[in-house]
């Protein structure tokens, strides 16, 4: 397969376009699958500083009773937007929803720590800790394969 990039200065979000002589399954697949891809910038705010900062750069979001916020190495923003529209947005691959009020980049999650009252505290760089509510256990103990693995 014949692969090309193209810079357009200015491009919020990448396009891609697959040129094909005839439709087949495996296109519908790879079309569907580059579209859950969300690599653009996440718009963010600290007083009257606005920025849009690239997906790598958080290390999760949560709810903060104010609205939602986003935490970085650098610091904590305000996020304009809803749990539910990042959790369009983001990169599918690495972010994952962890609680009803919290998603976190599993790429930046240095240790797992499954307790023997059954909760499961995530680790994240620079020491940030986040908790797996029960309702999405499962869901996380699938995505991290430990199914089977736990403590007994």
């Amino acid at each position: 397969m014949e692969v090309e990039i193209r810079i357009e200065p200015g491009r919020q979000e990448p396009k891609a376009v697959i040129l094909a002589g005839e439709e087949s399954e495996d296109l519908r697949r790879l079309a569907e699958r580059l579209s859950e891809l969300a690599l653009g910038p996440i718009p963010v705010s600290r007083g009257e500083e606005k920025l849009f900062l690239p997906q790598r750069e958080f290390l999760r979001f949560y709810t903060d009773g104010k609205g939602v916020s986003a935490q970085t190495a650098e610091g904590v923003w305000s996020v304009p937007l809803r749990l539910y529209e990042l959790e369009e947005r983001l990169d599918k691959t690495r972010f994952v929803r962890i609680s009803n009020g919290e998603i976190v980049d599993l790429d930046r999650v240095t240790a797992v720590d499954l307790s023997l009252s059954g909760t499961i505290c995530m680790t994240l760089e620079g020491r940030v800790r986040a908790y797996v509510s029960r309702r999405y256990m499962k869901k996380i103990k699938e995505v991290l394969d430990l199914k089977g693995r736990e403590r007994r």
